[in-house]
């Protein structure tokens, strides 16, 4: 079992989301309540930026940034201002990960970062979750020109042959791909993991997979 990216410390100038993902409240929702004494908006997990922590950026090749929140409901003061601290330090690789990556469609990217889109599925999400579509999701990810991730956590029951292509059509550096890892009591619609190790199969022909935690689908 995976908790983090591997090789990877997280960078939180921006933090919060409005999505309400189910599979969010036993994990990122329960973290941010340890946060009460020292900000009410970490706290309430409310989009807010921390200004003071723009020039914290922490040593590792690889950081995922505003990795307690999604970035796409930061404002675009908000996210330039990100994208220029990162922009500062070329020798380190950035990740910016967003289930609406259509908030990037006015930007130009550094080199340095990598946009990673989370897919759970190619089907529809909208009982679980506020966010677009997966399908908007896609539509969206597949026509930013710069370097590009997928996430397929946590990993819902899906179309073989459909979610194969778009990840091929997004064209990834890397696709990280696991099962929720506190789900007892979210009764969610999971995959057997044959078929997980299927898509995983046909995707390591093209790119680069990370497994994070991988078991039986619970029912």
């Amino acid at each position: 079992m995976t908790y983090m990216y591997a090789n990877t410390k997280t960078w939180n100038p921006f933090k919060g989301c409005r999505f309400d993902c189910i599979y969010c409240k036993p994990s990122f929702k329960a973290q941010a309540k340890r946060q009460k004494h020292n900000c009410i908006k970490c706290y309430n997990y409310e989009p807010h930026m921390h200004y003071e922590r723009l020039s914290k950026i922490p040593k590792a090749d690889l950081v995922f940034a505003c990795a307690n929140g999604d970035i796409s409901f930061a404002s675009p003061i908000e996210k330039a201002k990100i994208l220029r601290a990162i922009q500062l330090k070329p020798k380190q690789t950035f990740l910016l990960q967003t289930k609406d990556p259509s908030c990037f469609r006015d930007w130009r990217i550094p080199s340095n970062t990598i946009i990673s889109v989370t897919l759970e599925t190619n089907r529809d999400t909208s009982k679980i979750s506020k966010a677009p579509k997966p399908y908007n999701r896609y539509l969206w990810i597949k026509k930013l020109h710069c370097r590009k991730a997928v996430t397929i956590e946590p990993i819902f029951d899906f179309d073989l042959k459909e979610f194969r292509n778009w990840i091929w059509y997004i064209n990834p550096e890397i696709v990280w791909i696991g099962y929720a890892n506190h789900n007892k009591n979210l009764f969610l619609d999971e995959p057997e993991l044959y078929k997980t190790n299927q898509l995983i199969n046909e995707l390591n022909n093209f790119t680069d997979v990370r497994l994070k935690t991988m078991r039986d689908r619970r029912k």
